[in-house]
């Protein structure tokens, strides 16, 4: 409780869950409001917004109604940014826990392998994974998520690093419990908090990379993604700007959102910062 009261008092939390919230109601609306196919032709090619009541948003270049693709758009980017996350998070708690834990030549070995990941630039082994393994969605989304487990890994390691040593753990292994009960109910629970704040930047990252694998022409071509559209309106940008305006806005405002969520979250988390207000 004492949390939750930390995060609506935080008026950056407040907007950024106002933010996210029209996100997901857009992506909630999408099959009410737009039933049909927003990738089917639906009018004349590239009427600006407001010139035809129809398409509000206008059209794109191939005369598809962008407000239906920004609202479908919605669910791909909340998908992609949500499964992308789980999949960093699961993977980096589970390799930092047990190197931050255990230490020694297991802590060597795991962090050896995580700077290994770090080498190379995030986008450009997402590059790498997408021409191999190909561009569908859910290919994408594990390739998001692959890339993005390092930060998170060397998070929870440097919070277990300095919970082990605690009393509570300490007490435990009298008591003669296992290293996985000392893991996952006892250590855990502690080292979370800084790793869910952190999500919300993991979250924020995968939305961004699955735009610009879209706007490059290697996401999936037949989801109407918010990076998609902003690459058809690339050839027309000089004239049609708005084809490319509107999602980058939608793209701007939604990782707006998840950031402040995440600084809310991490105001409401810290114990400091907390009991400083």
């Amino acid at each position: 409780m004492r949390a939750l009261r930390a995060y609506l008092r935080s008026p950056a939390a407040i907007l950024g869950s106002l933010v996210v919230l029209a996100v997901l109601g857009m992506a909630l609306l999408a099959p009410v409001l737009y039933p049909n196919d927003p990738l089917g032709l639906a009018g004349r090619p590239l009427q600006w917004p407001g010139a035809n009541p129809r398409f509000p948003l206008g059209t794109d270049p191939s005369g598809r109604d962008i407000a239906a693709q920004l609202f479908h758009g919605a669910r791909i980017s909340l998908l992609i940014g949500l499964v992308a996350t789980g999949i960093a998070t699961a993977v980096g708690i589970a390799i930092g826990a047990l190197a931050g834990f255990y230490g020694g030549w297991a802590d060597t070995v795991l962090m050896r392998a995580t700077e290994a990941f770090q080498t190379l630039p995030n986008f450009l082994l997402l590059l790498v994974l997408v021409a191999v393994f190909g561009s569908t969605l859910t290919t994408v989304t594990v390739a998001v998520g692959v890339v993005s487990w390092p930060p998170v890994a060397r998070l929870t390691r440097a919070e277990f690093l300095t919970l082990r040593t605690r009393d509570f753990v300490q007490a435990g292994r009298l008591q003669g419990l296992s290293d996985a009960h000392l893991i996952l109910r006892e250590v855990l629970p502690n080292a979370l908090p800084p790793v869910i704040v952190y999500a919300s930047v993991v979250m924020a990252v995968a939305i961004l990379l699955e735009s610009a694998l879209a706007f490059l022409q290697l996401s999936d071509p037949n989801v109407p993604s918010w990076g998609n559209l902003i690459g058809l309106g690339r050839n027309v940008l000089r004239t049609e700007w708005y084809v490319s305006a509107i999602p980058g806005a939608a793209i701007l405002l939604t990782i707006l959102g998840v950031s402040l969520v995440g600084q809310g979250l991490n105001d409401a988390l810290n114990p400091r910062l907390a009991s400083g207000r």
